[in-house]
């Protein structure tokens, strides 16, 4: 079995204008989320042991405030990228538990492809920032991954049940 943990970054800030989109960092609440996000994930015991994320400031952020373990591997390919170019980076995924760290739209609608039956949650569809989702495969590596494979959802959360 192999788990995947999908992410979107927490909230960032807007605060500085004329930043560029891959320099903007989180904001405070941003950070809150991250950190009750990382709590979160070793309360369920879903600890990675490797994270794929973009390289953009706020993912970086991202996951220096969830306060994991886990190899940590920061790859130009996903900022941004769709769906297709996740299911790749996983697919190169080493461990039994990989959290991947993105943007939307290609996080969410990743998310949708890859679930057999999307969870009862209201904000599913729109996976707003920090929106976490945890789905297990019947795989023993992460190359049998393909377009079409679909998982089990394990948990699915938003920061805002985590954070006041």
């Amino acid at each position: 079995m192999r788990r995947v943990i999908l992410m979107r970054h927490a909230k960032s800030s807007w605060g500085q204008p004329g930043l560029n989109d891959h320099a903007r960092p989180l904001n405070g609440r941003g950070r809150r989320s991250a950190k009750a996000l990382g709590d979160w994930l070793r309360k369920q015991n879903f600890t990675p042991d490797q994270i794929l994320s973009s390289t953009s400031q706020r993912t970086r952020e991202t996951c220096e405030h969830l306060g994991v373990k886990g190899e940590m591997r920061f790859l130009d390919g996903l900022y941004h990228a769709d769906p297709d170019d996740l299911l790749g980076a996983l697919q190169q995924g080493e461990g039994e538990c990989v959290l991947l760290l993105g943007h939307n739209p290609g996080i969410g609608d990743f998310a949708q492809d890859i679930v057999d039956i999307p969870p009862d949650h209201a904000r599913f569809a729109d996976y707003p920032t920090g929106a976490t989702l945890v789905v297990s495969f019947d795989i023993d590596d992460w190359s049998a991954l393909h377009r079409g494979m679909r998982g089990h959802v394990e948990a699915f959360i938003v920061p805002r049940e985590l954070v006041d």
